[in-house]
Order: structure tokens, then sequence, then C-alpha cells
């Protein structure tokens, strides 16, 4: 008995403890993400009343460039990926000159048109803040790391406008295969509290609404079986094209200042040859195609050139946005394709690539719940681990640690960062006792 009470007074003092610590994070995050969120959208409606803001690409991604490589390092490309590296290696130890410099980055990438998104900065933003407030409180490395992974979440919940989803990524997008459940209270805590306080401040929302999901349609499940093995290849592609712009580098020997000017040179001629559309954040885009108008097919291509271009040459944003551009688009193309509302295949299509993309499923499930309401569900599900399984051991995050490979037939290394696996063993194995239990 005396035992019992020991365990019991022990786990209330732990939910008591995490309960205001992360309150206060998702305090702190909310109110950073809903400022950085506002301040980027007058830049961005100021730009919009102008004709010439494109001729800034060069000059607005080499200063991000040189500001990136000079000061903070870090702060260039989408950002979550540091974050991730940051928990992994060093503790969620996150320097504190990385949240000027990226705020200032993103507002010099995104205003001036790079493609980009704006849920990796807050993500980014709102994790240095936390590291911050771990070495004000100075609390250990476990600690240390709850508190960035709170910050993670409530970045992700507060901008997106889904709590749910928003703690589930804190315990998931850090391993490919498994959930970080030991902090799992703590995220949902910091997730909710930035989402209520980002939306009691005014935080503009997304308003991704898609046409109604039928409540159980069997030809729309087959379909989705479909939809799924579309997004996971189309992840594939992004993938790859955002590896590849890295790769790309290492064959421009120039300094990153005018690597910048070069690529947004290229971003100008590819708007100017395709539609700006692929530029910016594409919020506009991905909203058209969820209301079911019809939709280029040429951006899907056109808008994963050009975030790879903008990520690899001195451009900070995020890869959240660009991917559910990306989703939308393909999946309001397959939807003509097949004859169905394009509109609930749009929906499929975000859902789909960012389980893909960067591996995280059930996120991706419960972000559509969310915002396309409970009937989505069956639908979401099919397609989302289908897109999942298909897309292979890769990343648009590449510093997740892979802990499980996707099947039991594949081998790869273990507790390594899927960037870094490069490739994949095939074996038949032979079963024998035991084997195959989910232990």
């Amino acid at each position: 008995m005396i035992r019992q009470l020991s365990e019991e007074c022990i786990l209330v003092i732990h939910v008591a403890k995490w309960l205001l610590l992360a309150t206060a994070v998702g305090l702190l995050v909310g109110l950073s993400s809903t400022g950085f969120i506002l301040v980027l959208q007058f830049i961005i409606d100021l730009g919009a009343r102008a004709t010439w803001t494109y001729w800034l690409l060069p000059l607005g991604l080499a200063l991000s460039a040189w500001l990136t490589s000079t000061l903070a390092p870090e702060a260039k490309g989408q950002g979550i990926e540091r974050v991730i590296r940051a928990i992994h290696l060093d503790s969620g130890k996150i320097k504190w000159q990385i949240i000027p410099a990226k705020i200032t980055a993103t507002l010099l990438t995104i205003g001036a048109g790079g493609s980009a998104g704006n849920v990796g900065p807050c993500v980014q933003i709102g994790s240095g803040l936390s590291s911050l407030f771990a070495d004000i409180l100075r609390v250990d490395s476990y600690d240390r790391k709850t508190l960035v992974i709170c910050g993670l979440s409530a970045g992700f919940a507060s901008i997106l406008g889904t709590p749910l989803a928003g703690a589930i990524f804190g315990i998931e997008a850090l391993f490919v295969g498994s959930l970080t459940y030991s902090v799992l209270f703590p995220s949902a805590v910091a997730a909710l509290v930035g989402y209520l306080t980002a939306s009691f401040l005014g935080m503009p929302t997304m308003n991704f609404v898609a046409s109604s999901f039928p409540s159980f349609d069997p030809q729309l499940l087959i379909l989705c079986l479909l939809g799924g093995m579309v997004f996971g290849l189309v992840s594939i592609v992004f993938v790859e094209c955002l590896n590849g712009g890295k790769r790309l580098l290492y064959y421009l020997p120039a300094s990153p200042p005018l690597q910048g000017a070069i690529g947004g040179i290229l971003l100008f001629g590819i708007a100017w040859l395709a539609t700006p559309e692929v530029l910016g954040l594409g919020k506009e885009t991905i909203q058209r195609a969820l209301a079911g108008e019809p939709i280029v097919w040429a951006l899907i291509l056109g808008k994963i050139l050009t975030t790879a271009l903008t990520l690899n040459i001195g451009g900070s944003g995020g890869i959240v946005l660009p991917l559910c551009f990306v989703g939308a688009t393909t999946g309001s193309a397959l939807g003509w394709l097949l004859g169905q509302d394009p509109s609930l295949f749009a929906a499929l299509g975000i859902t789909g690539l960012l389980a893909g993309a960067i591996n995280v499923p059930l996120t991706a499930v419960l972000l559509g719940l969310e915002l396309f309401g409970i009937a989505s569900g069956p639908y979401l599900l099919l397609s989302c681990t289908i897109a999942y399984l298909l897309s292979g051991h890769r990343s648009a995050i590449p510093t997740q640690l892979l802990q499980f490979t996707k099947a039991p037939a594949l081998q790869a290394p273990t507790n390594q960062e899927i960037g870094e696996i490069d490739g994949m063993e095939f074996e038949m194995r032979k079963k024998s006792d035991g084997e195959g239990d989910m232990n």
C-alpha cells in the first residue's frame, strides 16, 4: 500500500510540474507565433500592392544567405530539422541568436517572394524560446529536451489551428517508426495552450475548408488506396528534389550571398515561365484547390522546384506549407482525372504528402480530422498510411532517427539519422520462435 501511494504521489507531482511548465511554454510560443505571423502578413500585404515585389528576390535571398551564413547557420532552410537534431544531439540546446536570425531571414525570404512556409519558422522560434526558458530555469538535460519538444508542438498547433495534430507532431516527428510517449502529456498541454493563446490574440487562420466527406463510401475508400500510392510517389519526388538541391550547391562555387542572388534570379525566371503562384506561401492556391476550382498541373512540379531552390540557396522558411501546396494540387489533379470531387482529393493530398514526406501519418490523420471533419477519418487513414509506407526510408526532415523499418523484410541501421542512410538491404527472414511479436 505504501509503495502504491508513493508511486501515485510521484505521478501527481510529475503531472503538476509539467502542467505548469508546459502551460508557460504554450503561452510563450503562442505569443511569439502570433507576433511573427502578423508581421509576416503585413509585409506580404505590403508587397501585394506593388507589381515589382518579385524583382527583390535576388536581393532578399542574398541578404538572407549572408545573415544565416555569418550569424546563425542553423537558421538557414526549413528549421524543423535543426530543432530535431538539437533534441537528439545537444539535449535540446538551441542558441538564442537563432531566434532573431530566423525571424529576419524568413521575413526577407518570404517577403521577397521566396517559396517557403511559415510553420517551420514558428516551430524553430518557439523551440528556441523554450530552450532559452530552460536556460533561465537551469533544468537538467531531460527537462530541457521536454521543454523544446513542447515548443515544437505548440508552434505547430498555434499556426495551423490544430491542437490535436500539434500534440502528436511533437512526439512523432522525432523518430521514424516510434512515438515518444514519455512526453505526450507536456506536449498536449503546450499544444492546447499555444493554440488557445494564438486564437485569443488574433492569429490569422489558414481557412482550409474542403467539401464534406461522405459517411461511408466503399468506392471512395478504394480510390483512397490509389490516392495514397500517388501521394507516396510524389513525396519521393519532393524529398529527392529537396536533397538534390543540397548536392547541386557543390557545383556552384560561390559565396552564400552570391548563391542567394543567383537563386533569386532563377526563381524569378521560373515564375515568369510558369506562374507567380509557385512563389510565396501559396495559401491562396491551396484554398482554390480545396474549393474544387481547376488547378494547372504544372504547379505541382513548379512548387517542388522553387521550394527546393529557395531552401537550399540561403533562403529561410518552412517545409509544411509547401507540402500542403503540392499535396492539394496533386490531389485536385487526381480528382479531376478520376472524375471525383477534386476538393476531397485535395484534402487527401494535403495530409498524404505530410504523411509521406515527413513520416508523420498519425499527425496527418489528426490534422485532417481537425480541418475536414470526423467523417474524413477512414479515407485519411487509408491514404496517409499508404503514402507513409510507399515514400520509403527518406524524409524532408533528414534529422529524424530511424527506429524501425517500414517493412520486416527491410534491413537498415537504426538510431541513425534517416538522411544518412544510403540504402536498404532486402532480406527474407526465416521466422524463428517469438519472431514477429510486437514487443
